[in-house]
């Protein structure tokens, strides 16, 4: 049997990368989500999450699934360009709070509503910015504390910690001013 043989049939061919239109499709909206979050420019986001899957695409055969999950690595990549996007703009960006909060009850009056949003709204802009980069990646990219720990290179008792701290803090904004 000649070597060539022997080498082939040792060395299977590994699959390499991910698969990336499943990636895509599972996680634009929230990539976007996050990014529009911590950068509250919608052009700008959209920007991003384009940066975010161009970079995901070209690395994809870079990934590996023994250092953690797909999605936390897209979220490291999207981090990284939302960084670069508010470096470029040499700012710090503020989280908008005006999505829909779907935990209201609907008897809610719009007036309190409003008011709700204004004392959050205040109470996210006391944040430094990693605290509103905690509260963007949870609540706006919906990623599990697990995720988090990945994408910031933490442990994930530590997201944990970090996100209960800057929750208490926001909590005790928003009851000094009701």
């Amino acid at each position: 049997m000649s070597q060539a043989l022997l080498a082939a049939a040792a060395d299977p061919p590994r699959e390499t990368g991910i698969a990336f239109d499943p990636l895509y499709r599972s996680n634009r909206d929230d990539v976007y989500a996050y990014a529009a979050g911590l950068i509250r420019d919608r052009t700008a986001a959209e920007d991003v999450t384009a940066t975010t899957f161009e970079r995901a695409y070209r690395n994809r055969s870079r990934f590996d699934p023994g250092r953690g999950s797909a999605r936390a690595w897209l979220f490291g990549i999207a981090r990284n360009a939302a960084l670069d996007e508010l470096r470029r703009r040499g700012r710090q960006a503020t989280l908008s709070v005006d999505p829909v909060d779907l935990a209201s009850p609907a008897a809610v009056h719009p007036a309190e509503q409003s008011e709700r949003r204004l004392i959050v709204a205040n109470a996210l802009k006391a944040l430094g910015g990693r605290e509103r980069e905690l509260v963007a990646l949870k609540f706006f990219a919906g990623l599990s504390n697990a995720e988090i720990a990945e994408v910031l290179g933490i442990t994930e008792s530590n997201a944990g910690t970090r996100l209960h701290r800057v929750l208490d803090k926001l909590r005790e904004a928003c009851n000094e001013v009701a």
